[in-house]
């Protein structure tokens, strides 16, 4: 992908360009001389490689290109005013000048966001591959113009204050929007090499994800496309700062935060699943005291799943069963229940292959009680390129063919 780092000076000029249809209105607006405005313009559209704008005249206008590349922009720049607004918010002594986020430069934001993840500016300097007193003079320059401090310098770390948290999350959105820019720039030309950064959760592991990831490559072979494995709140902080742009898997009620929205896929129940010689399955209807005795295998706590399964016992006066293994890893959950009497509460669907080759098996049909919605959760402002809508298209496609018959619209759940 075309990716070089541009000033934001540079990428705010061409919003300012788009809309006053003049490269010399909009040099004075920028407080920039004519001759620089056009040398920004032609580095801007080098590093394109297209053309932004045609020439008429005294006048511009944006080309098909400009257009998609201006609405990125735009979209960059209006997360950065938002930072700045919900900064004077929390901090009433940042100075009143205006459009202070404009003075901020790609190198300062990314260093923020550096010591933000790293906790130390020498952690953030080693991720940077930059001196450390770069990293360190980037951030002080933030916090001299901003007059408020961004972190708090203990013995052994640096902890990231609130305000530099919230700087540094919209500042990689902004990031992702530009990057997105010039994807879309690459599917103009038609190269569909777009960005599939997808964070998936169990249900979606062993079957809806991979199938509409392959259907994707199939059609866009150059998509450049990244899984993300690991618990749900690691990827919905993923999701809320653009480093991922989907969770597939189970939806939470309530939706988890005000800036997310969830789109249903379907909706599975739960079943007992043992390995395929397990005693238990000589009963033909085992009866919730027996389960109670059995030693599980259940997800983590405050997963959907495992709230299931305890609200299971406790449905039928049991307590939580005690002989527990906690396991995230569906991989590591049909190994041990192949290798012991241990049951699991799963998706039929995650365990489909083992039961059809006779490796597991389950206990009755599916518990009542126990469905989940199976959904998708994006970023409620988020707009895909065209590669990136057309994974959500084949992941819908996919969902109706694990669930004949509840393939639905997009149903959101997030404004309940």
């Amino acid at each position: 992908m075309r990716r070089r780092e541009i000033s934001f000076r540079h990428l705010f000029l061409i919003d300012r360009i788009a809309k006053t249809g003049s490269i010399s209105r909009a040099a004075g607006a920028e407080n920039l001389s004519q001759s620089a405005a056009t040398q920004a313009l032609r580095k801007v559209e080098r590093v394109a490689r297209t053309r932004l704008f045609d020439r008429y005249g005294r006048g511009v206008v944006a080309t098909a290109a400009g257009t998609v590349f201006v609405r990125r922009i735009a979209r960059a720049r209006s997360l950065l005013a938002r930072a700045e607004r919900e900064l004077r918010q929390r901090e009433p002594v940042i100075p009143s000048q205006r459009r202070l986020y404009e003075t901020m430069t790609a190198g300062e934001l990314r260093a923020l966001i550096a010591v933000v993840d790293t906790d130390g500016f020498s952690a953030a300097a080693r991720s940077l591959g930059v001196a450390q007193p770069t990293v360190y003079r980037a951030v002080r320059g933030l916090e001299e113009r901003l007059g408020i401090a961004l972190f708090r310098r203990l013995a052994k770390r640096t902890d990231a204050l609130v305000g530099a948290r919230l700087l540094a999350r919209h500042a990689e959105l902004a990031f992702a929007e530009i990057r997105q820019g010039f994807e879309e720039l690459d599917e103009l030309d038609g190269n569909m090499r777009s960005r599939i950064a997808v964070g998936c959760l169990p249900l979606a592991r062993a079957r809806l994800l991979p199938d509409a990831v392959a259907s994707l490559l199939d059609t866009y072979p150059n998509a450049r496309v990244s899984i993300m494995d690991g618990p749900y709140p690691e990827q919905l902080h993923a999701l809320r700062r653009g480093r991922i742009d989907w969770v597939v898997g189970a939806l939470r009620d309530p939706c988890p935060a005000p800036d997310v929205e969830q789109s249903a896929l379907f909706e599975e129940a739960l079943t007992i699943v043992v390995r395929s010689d397990h005693p238990m399955l000589e009963r033909r209807s085992p009866q919730p005291d027996a389960l109670a005795r059995l030693h599980w295998i259940a997800p983590r706590r405050g997963t959907p799943a495992r709230d299931l399964f305890e609200s299971f016992f406790s449905r039928h006066g049991h307590a939580p069963p005690e002989h527990i293994i906690e396991c995230s890893s569906l991989l590591t959950a049909r190994a041990l229940l192949r290798a012991s009497d241990r049951a699991a509460l799963l998706s039929p669907s995650q365990v489909e292959y083992e039961i059809d080759t006779g490796q597991l098996a389950t206990l009755g049909g599916a518990l009542p009680g126990t469905a989940r919605t199976i959904g998708i959760t994006t970023r409620r402002s988020w707009q895909p390129t065209a590669v990136q809508a057309t994974l959500t298209r084949l992941i819908r496609h996919h969902a109706g063919e694990i669930m004949p018959g509840h393939e639905r619209d997009c149903v959101e759940t997030g404004r309940r």
